[in-house]
């Protein structure tokens, strides 16, 4: 079998079992695991996949740059923020995550809502400008670029002076296996730090990311009050983390 035979074979295993084990499809296939190997670090250089210990994950859409996920899945995005605003309760502090999701949150909050909104996010911060009853306290800090947040020791000193009601995050992967993931080490420590200060802490998830992962851990999903998804509920990977006791709450 030629190597672009073994990678598309890679790349269908992905899309049909969700996860790829090497010494299973070595087997499989009758290759050596290090031939494996090297195609899945080939298809991950490519962005194909994300190499996992012993094999592969599908890799998240939501890993792309802000300007380009402003364009995907917008109408995942608005069904996953409308069942979201819809866990803020009146007079209740809320931490608010960067991101595209969240800032589809902002355009779901009722007109009359009377809350308090914390977020590191600059974008999420303006887009509440025009509100006429949300207060909001912006947490400075240095500007991470690729999602449009603070991230880093100052956020982070300001966030622990925060106790909030409910954090809303975002996530890039949302994997049975892997959990709760996003593409920067900086930042998924941030998103922690501010999970640490709520009471409750669901996660926005729209459907391209089940299933997914990137490269760095935010959270097990055991640690979170739930998960809001538009997904199939029939996913496997939803099906999964029923299964382990986590609350999956539909949009």
């Amino acid at each position: 079998m030629l190597a672009a035979e073994r990678r598309d074979v890679l790349l269908a295993h992905l899309r049909s079992d969700g996860k790829v084990v090497a010494k299973e499809i070595a087997a499989r296939l009758g290759v050596t695991e290090d031939m494996i190997r090297r195609d899945l670090r080939e298809l991950a250089a490519a962005g194909l996949c994300q190499r996992v210990y012993g094999g592969a994950l599908p890799v998240s859409p939501a890993a792309a740059d802000y300007a380009t996920r402003t364009t995907v899945a917008t109408s995942s995005k608005e069904r996953v923020a409308a069942a979201a605003a819809e866990l803020i309760r009146p007079g209740s502090t809320i931490l608010l995550d960067g991101g595209t999701t969240a800032l589809a949150v902002t355009a779901a909050l009722p007109d009359d809502l009377s809350a308090t909104i914390v977020t590191h996010s600059p974008t999420v911060a303006a887009a509440l400008v025009a509100h006429p009853t949300v207060d909001v306290y912006v947490l400075g800090g240095r500007l991470f670029k690729h999602s449009a947040v603070t991230c880093g020791a100052a956020t982070a000193e300001a966030a622990l002076r925060v106790s909030a009601d409910v954090f809303l995050l975002g996530v890039t992967g949302v994997h049975q296996e892997a959990g709760l993931t996003t593409g920067d080490a900086d930042e998924a420590a941030m998103k922690r730090t501010l999970a640490s200060r709520a009471a409750e802490t669901y996660v926005l998830a729209s459907a391209e990311k089940i299933g997914t992962a990137s490269p760095f851990t935010v959270l097990p999903p055991a640690e979170v009050t739930g998960i809001v998804t538009d997904a199939d509920p029939d996913h496997p990977a939803l099906r999964a983390l029923r299964s382990a006791g986590v609350a999956i709450i539909p949009a």
